[in-house]
């Protein structure tokens, strides 16, 4: 294998059991990853300790070996390495990145309500900049008294450090990015040390993926994504997003539903080939 050869990986976080879309996602990226000769790798993104349980994470490892899908190196798990994303958020605080914003859901409800406008972007209502707007030693006393926060981006801050236009690489084809809509965006609350938007950076950097295949609807995310990456000098990967699966409604198929487990469907009798089949995508390469 090549210095340049496509790094991939399958990134799921431990909060149920896998799914036929999860099936459809990891191999669409293991595919990817073994056509080129390259890597497939395994990430249990399990950084929201309230709704991830490790017995899922058991559960995953126990579905990819099943369905047939080999995976290259060891397995990284996020909540293992929490003082790395703190570096992180650390070296954006730094430089006036990032600030504390002490606002409560409901606080930033009620500014929102009082407001003309209420723009919104990709994660929902952004941000009014309320807590942006205090000062440091307001925002360094609250935080010595142990006052509940989160870290949010300064996005105009941010958008001030480009020399240059960002984009991103998708099927051969440059797209512009507008990482401007996600507004001062959460990179860590107190009860989610980091953020997915920082972790997902973080590792992909880290772990030298080379190619990042995921969901269409998470294409928006690769904005804000490309943004961060530029903040923190880590490497430009190529993107891949695919179409999701659906249930026979047209809904987007969800942990809940037992009928489109891997477990369950391994227990109602079908092989890996039927999974497999039925997840779409990655089949070319397997018995």
């Amino acid at each position: 294998m090549g210095a340049t050869a496509i790094v991939t990986r399958f990134a799921p976080s431990p909060t149920g059991h896998l799914h036929l879309g999860h099936a459809h996602a990891a191999l669409f990226a293991w595919r990817r990853a073994r056509e080129a000769g390259g890597r497939f790798l395994l990430r249990i993104e399990d950084i929201d300790a309230l709704r991830c349980r490790p017995e899922f994470t058991g559960a995953i490892l126990e579905d990819l070996a099943w369905l047939g899908l080999d995976r290259d190196g060891e397995v990284r798990v996020q909540s293992a390495h929490l003082p790395e994303y703190r570096r992180a958020l650390d070296a954006l605080a730094g430089r006036g990145l990032v600030y504390p914003c002490f606002c409560t859901r409901a606080d930033i409800a009620r500014e929102i309500a009082d407001s003309a406008s209420a723009p919104h972007g990709p994660d929902g209502v952004l941000y009014p900049g309320t807590c942006r707007r205090l000062s440091a030693d307001e925002r360094a006393a609250r935080v010595a008294r142990g006052q509940a926060h989160a870290l949010r981006l300064d996005m105009g801050a941010a958008l001030a450090t480009l020399r240059a236009p960002l984009s991103f690489e998708e099927g051969g084809t440059r797209f512009a990015c507008d990482p401007a809509q996600f507004g001062d965006a959460v990179l860590a609350r107190k009860d989610v040390p980091a953020s997915y938007h920082l972790c997902v950076t973080h590792d992909d950097a880290l772990q030298g993926v080379t190619l990042v295949t995921r969901g269409e609807d998470l294409r928006p995310a690769t904005h804000l994504h490309r943004l961060l990456q530029h903040l923190m000098g880590w490497p430009e990967p190529r993107y891949a997003h695919h179409a999701l699966l659906t249930d026979a409604a047209g809904k987007r198929l969800a942990k809940r539903d037992r009928s489109a487990t891997i477990r369950g469907m391994r227990e109602a009798g079908l092989s890996p080939a039927d999974v497999r089949r039925q997840a779409g995508d990655g089949t070319a390469l397997l018995p």
